[in-house]
């Protein structure tokens, strides 16, 4: 017969047995998470070297890639939204105030580097990092007090400083507390978020960062991101490819080979997914240089529909209109 006290300790030698076993796994997928070789490492390669990264930024990417939740190493390099979310799990990770300067400097130098910031339109806004300097933004006080286009005087990635006057109240009033910021970007959105005031300047608030961010789209046009094969006919009638990035009703963001002049008009054949072919006419209003990383080869333009583009604008309203239904009845299904 076992005796209670000899129980009690062959249950307490197998509890810590299995807490081992756990624990030698989780020090095991560690290992294997900041040696072993990750999935994309090849892609994540040639791509460095496309882009002209530093020794440092290249070892800083590693780190951002091995301290993130993605599995898929080049993945961090395609998208915006991924790298700022590797950055803010690095960051949570080592605690930003004690990573090294030239660390923090290698991260804000990738950001420009891979046009990650707001200065790109193509690029997806999460995080107040992306903002320039030089942008303005509102300041919404306790009580409803507003500052109206502060401006963005640094940023740094531990904090960012913008311009206050001490209209509502000395700037050291505010340290410790929040306040909310609000950022109009031109034909995109209004993004706003909490910040913590960490101290103040003559002239200067400084604020950290968020990673928060409230977007609220612009009513003017509703823009679709849409990557549709396109045809482009010339004036001399000669026809290139290229590829639509993104359509609303009031123009388009379009990738072509060549760079083309404000000004320039061209013709544009594509396929609106269940409405058909549209030919259309438009007009090119200023080119962005070489911006979407996943076409480096192209040249990035804005252009407006002109010419006879009434029935072109009614079918893009009512193909967007759909796509927007969908995304909220999958993100909502019960409010089919």
């Amino acid at each position: 017969m076992i005796l209670p006290a000899q129980l009690f300790w062959i249950c307490s030698i197998a509890i810590l047995g299995l807490v081992l076993l756990v624990l030698i796994e989780i020090h095991r997928s560690n290992d294997r998470r900041e040696n072993a070789e990750m999935f994309g490492t090849k892609d994540f390669e040639n791509k460095v070297e496309e882009r002209g990264l530093t020794p440092k930024e290249i070892r800083t990417m590693e780190k951002l890639v091995r301290a993130s939740k993605f599995e898929n190493k080049d993945a961090v390099l395609n998208s915006s939204h991924l790298f700022e979310a590797a950055v803010c799990d690095f960051y949570d990770f080592r605690d930003v105030d004690k990573v090294r300067d030239e660390t923090l400097d290698a991260i804000t130098g990738l950001r420009e580097k891979l046009a990650f910031d707001a200065a790109n339109p193509l690029t997806v806004i999460v995080c107040t990092r992306q903002f320039n300097v030089g942008n303005r933004v509102d300041i919404l006080f306790d009580g409803g007090a507003k500052l109206k286009h502060s401006e963005i005087l640094s940023r740094r990635e531990k904090y960012w400083k913008v311009s206050y006057d001490d209209s509502f109240g000395p700037g050291k009033s505010y340290v410790g507390k929040e306040v909310r910021i609000r950022w109009t970007r031109p034909e995109d959105a209004v993004y706003s978020a909490y910040v913590k005031v960490m101290d103040s300047e003559p002239g200067k608030l400084v604020l950290r960062h968020s990673n928060d961010l409230e977007k609220q789209q612009l009513r003017r046009w509703l823009r679709e991101i849409v990557n549709f094969p396109v045809e482009v006919t010339l004036a001399d009638g000669s026809k290139i490819s290229g590829v639509l990035y993104d359509l609303s009703a009031g123009g388009i963001l379009i990738g072509l080979p060549q760079e083309y002049p404000g000004g320039t008009h061209v013709h544009i054949h594509f396929e609106l997914p269940s409405f058909g072919p549209e030919d259309v006419e438009i007009e090119i209003l200023r080119s962005l240089g070489h911006k979407n990383s996943d076409y480096p080869e192209l040249f990035s333009m804005t252009a407006s529909f002109t010419g006879a583009f009434g029935w072109t604008q009614e079918r893009v309203l009512q193909y967007i209109f759909e796509v927007n239904k969908r995304k909220r009845q999958k993100k909502w299904p019960k409010m089919r």
